[in-house]
């Protein structure tokens, strides 16, 4: 009984391990086949992106075709019509080049016929001369070496008077050409030199940024403004002009140092007196600096390179120094490079050429110190030269400028004359604004006294007058002799540095209306 117990267990194990691999494989293959489905869904999708994708390519594909194509065509149907336009101006330009080449021949059969026209007019005149020759050799009763020798025989006689009066031209041709030479060594110097007008002044303006500085700059009871007049040595000019503040003194160093300080003090904007002290300072370094630099600019321009220190610093002086207006380190350039050209102009060696464009920019050495010394500035300016060790041909020059010394040498007389012509030029001193309107208003009136003046004009600072006549009154001879009447009459009443250029305008309008 056990027994068939045991064996009816084992069986109904087995039984049921066959059911559960039964039930296993099912599983599996139904799980294989849904695994199936899916990748040949997924195979079935991927398949239509494809076409898909292959069918917007294709289609994209198209349109850039016919895209191209079309541009291709536009470009060909511009090409046709440029070809066509080119072949067009070919063809115009062959019209007009055989058209200029019919004229050409046309022309050149003209020409072809009046020279045979001339040459039979010359044949007769030559016929027609020698004619005339026999006549006159029949009514003369002189053959033509006859009267030939008659002829040389008078013009023999005549010849002693025409030898004097020869020479006579000649002299009066040689003094003319030596003034024309000297005048264009003047003129030629002139031109080759360019210098500015000048406008300095003994008052300095320094622009501030609001009118609440002036407080500051004068300090409480005015400590501030006492502190910098004192330090600088100038005085502070503050008033109802609107963000300014001038500074007036007579030594333009002290000028120049109070308004750098002050500008100084203005943009760092700690104003007391021991600031004030201490920026002082530091403006008479950066100006003394600045003297040192130009005076060294000045020197090496000329070619100077053993200069004293002190003449360094003299010349350097003369950058805020004026006379007449004129900045004197400025003219003291221009007479040295107007030296170097007259010299040269002259032919005269390498020697005196240095020698005298040194003498020209040293020639106002002693306006750095003439408040300093007593006496003339060039014979001070001289004695500075000669204990500063430079050579007795440039001491010589700068004490002779203004003939304070009689001037012996070439140098010296360049120096004296490029000195005037530095001071005398159009602009190099300044002139009032008030008698400069009435020079002017004298220079038009003169113009306009004249009859016949319509209006007239004095332009480029006086030096042109250019007037406007009348058309019906005065005629074009009439006009010229008007220009002369008024330059005498210039020259006669009215006093100019330079020369005025007289300009008389005549036009005639001829005006009418179409109806």
């Amino acid at each position: 009984m056990l027994l068939w117990i045991l064996v009816g267990s084992a069986a109904g194990a087995v039984v049921g391990g066959f059911i559960a691999y039964l039930l296993l494989q099912s599983f599996v293959t139904n799980r294989q086949q849904a695994d199936l489905r899916e990748t040949q869904q997924s195979a079935a999708r991927a398949l239509a992106d494809a076409e898909t994708q292959a069918k917007e390519i294709v289609l994209g594909a198209k349109e850039e075709a016919h895209r191209i194509r079309s541009s291709a065509e536009d470009e060909a149907r511009q090409r046709q019509q440029e070809v066509l336009a080119l072949e067009q101006n070919i063809q115009q330009r062959e019209d007009i080049f055989v058209r200029r080449l019919d004229e050409l021949e046309q022309r050149q059969n003209r020409l072809q016929e009046e020279e045979d026209r001339q040459r039979g007019r010359e044949a007769t005149l030559l016929e027609r001369e020698a004619r005339l020759q026999g006549d006159l050799e029949q009514l003369a009763g002189l053959t033509r070496e006859q009267a030939r020798a008659q002829l040389l025989q008078s013009m023999e006689q005549g010849l002693a008077q025409e030898y004097a009066a020869r020479i006579k031209q000649a002299e009066e041709a040689a003094r003319s050409e030596s003034e024309r030479r000297a005048r264009q060594i003047v003129v030629t110097a002139i031109q080759r030199i360019a210098a500015d007008q000048t406008t300095e002044s003994t008052i300095s303006a320094v622009h501030l940024p609001n009118d609440e500085m002036k407080g500051r700059i004068i300090g409480r009871e005015g400590r501030n403004i006492r502190a910098l007049e004192l330090a600088t040595g100038v005085d502070l000019i503050i008033d109802d002009t609107p963000e300014t503040v001038m500074i007036s003194g007579f030594d333009p160093i002290r000028r120049e140092i109070a308004r750098n300080a002050l500008s100084r003090l203005l943009s760092d904007g700690r104003i007391h007196p021991t600031r004030i002290e201490e920026v002082v300072g530091k403006a008479r370094a950066e100006v003394a600096a600045e003297i040192k630099e130009a005076g060294e600019e000045a020197l090496f321009e000329v070619g100077v390179r053993d200069a004293h220190p002190e003449l360094v610093r003299l010349l350097g002086c003369l950058r805020f120094r004026t006379s007449y207006g004129q900045n004197v380190l400025s003219h003291s350039r221009e007479v040295a490079q107007l030296c170097s050209v007259m010299a040269a102009e002259l032919g005269c060696s390498e020697e005196s050429r240095q020698t005298a464009a040194e003498a020209g920019l040293l020639h106002d050495l002693g306006k750095a110190v003439d408040h300093e010394v007593e006496g003339p500035h060039a014979i001070i300016g001289g004695e500075v030269l000669a204990r500063l060790g430079r050579s007795q041909a440039v001491v010589h020059a700068v004490k002779a400028h203004h003939y304070d010394e009689e001037p012996a040498t070439l140098e010296a007389l360049l120096v004296i004359c490029a000195d005037a012509i530095s001071a005398s030029r159009p602009g190099a001193r300044r002139e009032t604004l008030s008698n400069y309107i009435k020079r002017l208003e004298k220079l038009e009136g003169i113009a306009n006294s004249f009859p016949g003046v319509e209006r007239s004009f004095a332009v480029q600072a006086g030096r042109e007058i250019r007037v406007i006549v009348k058309p019906h009154e005065i005629d074009d001879d009439c006009a010229q002799l008007m220009a002369r009447d008024i330059v005498k009459k210039i020259e006669g009443e009215l006093t100019y540095p330079g020369q005025i250029k007289v300009t008389v305008i005549r036009e005639t309008r001829v005006i009418d209306y179409a109806k």
